[in-house]
């Protein structure tokens, strides 16, 4: 009889240690060692082969280029995330915090497309998707539906049902027959991933995997996981607002700056088409500490709206809070309107807030930042029909942004009149825009341009 040999690892980032540890050394974390069981008698395990006679070294120029045919799907958002479509046999992780409508999206992936589907759940029984699927409006009457925790039976289904699209919900609920040790567990999700990844490859099928996160934020198991696969994709949102954002964090097939924003209601989630529309309220009358910023995210111009309260601090140490936007960079931009421009906030309480819900990282909202900052400090309201686009530096200058004419464009098309950008921008060609384009080269001329 052999002896069972065990290990522990990190429950944070899968370091592997041959006794406990109270810290981890890799992620500087307490208390995460847990014991697992590595090696045990050997079963008999679902497996494929690999055909290793195939495989041989072959100089770069002699590799014969085909175009990758991917799978155009309805879903536009999802579609452009992905980078034009599901490629065949990759392997996609969903990220994201509970209830924000990671199974959503992809029941409603599995069920409205015209593809022969897998969806493989380890959290609900077959009565409650189900129910969803019948709420989300089910149409597609090729989707396998298997309520099964077993990696190895799941690979066996699959084979003999050959579906076009597999999905996992969730990886954290697999276990394989291979390791002894609890489902979730940093060894079965490794295990289980890459038994998946092998499916995938040999059978050209693409498989989409449901991934917990942990308290802070990221995907729950190790890290290695996030390397294992083709695609990441984070889904985010508020569940107090109605939209929710698709980035993606790694693709392999694509650019990693595409967005995707939906809207989340009782019949499922649709795609935004413009979402500008739906990020700028239209206010009857202008209100201070409101500007309206030209963003870019990934290949897609946005519009959005920055909200900006400044108040005489209560208390001795004002407060800064930010929501949306970096809270370091809202400092830094009101130490250089204080120190470069004169405007007195060290005593007053600065709260920004970007409407919708959203995130925003683009350094173009600058300008709209600091101007909704002044315009509720000074309590004049910004013309509902300006906006901005430009970086604001240390020294107070108006720095040049890139992909101008985009944003412009969308200004225009929204029926701004005024868009005020950098000087220095090199790319401005004022003559096949109909909306006024002022050029600034520091803050001050924005300030008397604006509130003049």
């Amino acid at each position: 009889m052999s002896k069972t040999k065990s290990a522990f690892f990190c429950q944070n980032c899968g370091n592997e240690a041959p006794k406990w540890l109270g810290k981890c050394p890799s992620c500087q974390e307490w208390n995460t060692f847990i014991e697992e069981i590595i090696d045990k008698s050997p079963k008999q395990a679902h497996s494929f082969s690999v055909d290793l006679a195939a495989a041989k070294p072959l100089l770069i120029q002699e590799v014969i280029q085909e175009k990758e045919e991917r799978i155009v799907i309805q879903d536009s958002e999802l579609n452009t995330v992905l980078g034009g479509g599901i490629v065949p046999g990759s392997i996609v992780l969903l990220g994201g915090d509970p209830g924000i409508g990671k199974s959503t999206l992809l029941l409603q992936l599995a069920i409205t497309e015209s593809l022969k589907v897998l969806y493989v759940s380890g959290e609900e029984s077959d009565r409650q998707i189900r129910m969803r699927a019948d709420r989300l409006g089910l149409k597609n009457e090729r989707c396998y539906l298997l309520t099964e925790t077993n990696l190895n039976s799941i690979l066996t289904y699959a084979t003999d049902i050959r579906p076009d699209l597999v999905v996992i919900d969730s990886i954290q609920t697999l276990f394989s027959g291979n390791i002894e040790s609890s489902p979730g567990s940093i060894s079965q999700v490794r295990e289980c991933t890459a038994q998946l990844l092998r499916y995938a490859k040999q059978t050209g099928t693409p498989v989409f995997l449901i991934g917990h996160i942990t308290k802070d934020g990221s995907i729950a198991g190790p890290k290695v996981l996030e390397h294992m696969v083709d695609t990441v994709l984070q889904f985010e949102g508020d569940r107090n607002h109605i939209y929710r954002l698709l980035r993606a964090i790694k693709n392999r097939f694509g650019s990693t700056n595409e967005l995707g924003i939906y809207e989340m209601y009782g019949s499922g989630l649709r795609p935004v088409e413009n979402p500008s529309e739906i990020l700028v309220t239209n206010n009857d009358h202008a209100l201070s500490g409101v500007s309206i910023a030209s963003s870019i995210e990934g290949l897609r111009p946005l519009l959005v709206e920055v909200q900006a309260l400044v108040s005489t601090a209560a208390y001795g140490t004002p407060q800064r809070s930010s929501t949306g936007f970096d809270s370091k960079r809202l400092n830094m931009l009101l130490a250089v309107l204080e120190k470069r421009c004169g405007f007195k906030l060290g005593a007053k309480d600065v709260f920004l807030n970007i409407a919708g819900g959203i995130k925003v990282d683009d350094p173009a909202i600058d300008l709209a930042v600091a101007m909704a900052v002044l315009s509720s400090n000074a309590d004049l309201p910004i013309p509902k029909t300006t906006t901005f686009a430009a970086e604001i530096g240390l020294s107070g200058e108006v720095r040049p942004v890139n992909r101008l004419e985009q944003r412009i464009s969308e200004a225009e098309k929204l029926g701004y009149d005024k868009i005020i950008v950098s000087k220095y921008n090199k790319d401005v060609n004022s003559k096949k825009h109909k909306i006024e384009i002022v050029l600034c080269s520091k803050i001050e001329d924005v300030v008397r341009n604006v509130f003049s």
